[in-house]
């Protein structure tokens, strides 16, 4: 009897330590490794970095040559030539962020070769041979000050801003008048608060925008130019528009300039039967057709829907759209909003492009064969797209003092100091997209914890970050070309990050479905072994309470 039950008792005391062995193999083992090989893989992210970048600390400096002919120096300069000046504005953006605008100068006397090219005859050829002397670096401005009685600027012109980086001020008023001529120049060649506070029009209060703000051009690594002939009555028109050598000849070089800026591509297309959504009201007096200002905005919708090229662009499309009216509705003018016939005869809608309305002269005999063959003329038609081009980028040219000569850029259609306007935008507006993109990436990997981040998109991310604090260093020492290629980095870098397929949060299973996965896989394991345990707690507790026998 006492053999039986000290087997008995044995059996119980390997049964217990049966259940416990099971419980910690299941507790030291099995949950560890369940929990390393079915957790999220997250790489680290650098989130103090990328919130640093919210705030924007931007530092734009502008390096500026003031350089004095002969006869041109103020007797109130604080020190001799050579010598250098700092001047630092603050461009405020709202509560959170400021832009300090750095302006520094070096005043200096002319060389030799400067001063030969300062006795041209014409402002023109003398900024044509100083551009080949000048640092020709992107953001840099050079003024060549000349003596008040100088040759080389026409009658009443005190300023010429040449095509280049350059310009020519005359002599006279003592140092206080230079300078106000050069805060007049950094504004007109560089950059302004209101260009600055455009480019983050969407960090900006309302109320610190201009009208034209949210008119231009976002920032883009490409865009895609598409001309296209609207000839609504083929039967009576047989248009005949030569696109292609008109592109070569006034659009590529343009296209060739901005090329540092972005990516073009350059498309056209002839739509047929493609009428314009509003019916024009017939004006008996001057016996023509006529599209009022308000009636100018319904006229985009309709015509999109057939132009088709949007919808498979990765980038934003810049339309041009030549209108050759029926006949039924033929002439026809548009009105501004005075009521007055638009010199022109087109128009342009902000961020979409430009339509022009080209009127083919009625044939001299009622009885004249259909349809009539229609020369287009390029020169006119392209005229106007420029213009129409140069205002989508911001690049309207400012109302400015009489005694103010601006050079025109000529067939390159914009200036190389426009070019630096614009760069100068479109870094500012990369980096701040940048900051955008990794803030929400950021925020969103944060908030939804069972995203997997892969280590390509943290290297991405690292990349977006590091390209980003780049540009802001060469912001910082006048480098724009260097600033404005790390921001394009930038901007490439945090959008392939953003938009990681392995991002998709569809992509893994919710909280519930992992509960309804894994409950009927560990609960037949785990009531076994639960049940032991609470087997040897309660044997345990009741041998404690049993008293024990003395002999």
């Amino acid at each position: 009897m006492a053999a039986a039950a000290a087997a008995d008792e044995a059996e119980r005391a390997r049964g217990r330590r049966a259940a416990l062995a099971f419980a910690a193999i299941a507790v030291v083992l099995g949950l560890p490794l369940w929990w390393k090989t079915t957790e999220t893989y997250r790489a680290a992210l650098p989130y103090a970095d990328i919130d640093e970048l919210g705030q924007l600390p931007l530092q734009l400096a502008v390096p500026i040559a003031v350089v004095f002919a002969p006869g041109s120096v103020p007797g109130d300069l604080p020190r001799p030539l050579p010598f250098r000046d700092v001047e630092e504005m603050e461009i405020s953006v709202n509560l959170r962020s400021s832009i300090t605008s750095r302006y520094e100068t070096l005043y200096r006397s002319t060389t030799a070769q400067e001063e030969a090219a300062l006795d041209a005859a014409t402002a023109r050829e003398a900024d044509a041979a100083l551009c080949l002397l000048q640092d020709a670096s992107l953001g840099s401005l050079t003024v060549y000050v000349v003596p008040e009685t100088s040759s080389v600027l026409s009658q009443g012109v005190s300023v010429y801003v040449g095509k280049h980086r350059s310009a020519l001020v005359r002599a006279g008023g003592g140092l206080a008048a230079l300078r106000s001529r050069l805060r007049q120049l950094t504004q007109l060649m560089s950059f302004t608060a209101s260009s600055i506070t455009a480019a983050l029009s969407d960090r900006v209060p309302d109320s610190q925008l201009s009208p034209d703000a949210r008119r231009h051009l976002k920032s883009s690594l490409g865009y895609e130019i598409t001309f296209s002939l609207l000839n609504p009555d083929p039967k009576s028109h047989d248009v005949d528009w030569d696109i292609e050598d008109a592109v070569k000849r006034y659009v590529q070089p343009v296209l060739d300039k901005l090329s540092l800026v972005a990516n073009f591509s350059v498309d056209s297309q002839i739509l047929y039967y493609a009428v314009l959504g509003v019916t024009p009201r017939f004006d008996k007096e001057s016996s023509s057709f006529l599209l009022s200002a308000h009636s100018l905005p319904h006229v985009i919708n309709p015509v999109e829907a057939r132009l088709g090229s949007s919808a498979a662009s990765l980038y934003p499309v810049l339309n041009f759209l030549l209108y050759v009216p029926e006949r039924s509705h033929s002439p026809l003018y548009i009105q501004d909003r005075d009521g007055a016939s638009v010199s022109t005869n087109a128009f342009h809608s902000p961020r979409w492009g430009g339509i022009m309305v080209y009127n083919v002269e009625a044939p001299d005999s009622p009885s004249a064969s259909l349809p009539l063959h229609v020369d287009v003329d390029m020169v006119r038609v392209m005229e106007v797209f420029l213009a129409q081009l140069r205002l989508l980028f911001g690049l309207a040219r400012e109302e400015l003092p009489p005694e103010f000569l601006l050079e025109s850029p000529g067939n390159e259609g914009l200036a190389d100091w426009e070019l630096d306007r614009l760069l100068w935008a479109h870094t500012v507006e990369n980096i701040a997209t940048v900051s955008t993109t990794l803030t929400s990436l950021a925020q969103l990997l944060d908030k939804i914890g069972n995203i997997v981040i892969k280590d390509n998109v943290a290297s991405e991310v690292y990349q977006a970050v590091a390209s980003a604090q780049s540009a802001m260093a060469n912001l910082a020492t006048g480098h724009l070309h260097l600033a404005f290629q790390a921001s394009k980095e930038a901007v490439t870098s945090s959008e392939r990050a953003f938009f990681d397929p392995s991002l998709l949060h569809l992509l893994y299973f919710p909280d519930d479905q992992k509960f309804a996965i894994y409950i009927p896989l560990f609960l037949p394991m785990a009531v076994p072994i639960l049940l032991s345990l609470a087997k040897i707690v309660r044997e345990t507790r009741q041998r404690k309470k049993e008293p024990t026998k003395m002999d």
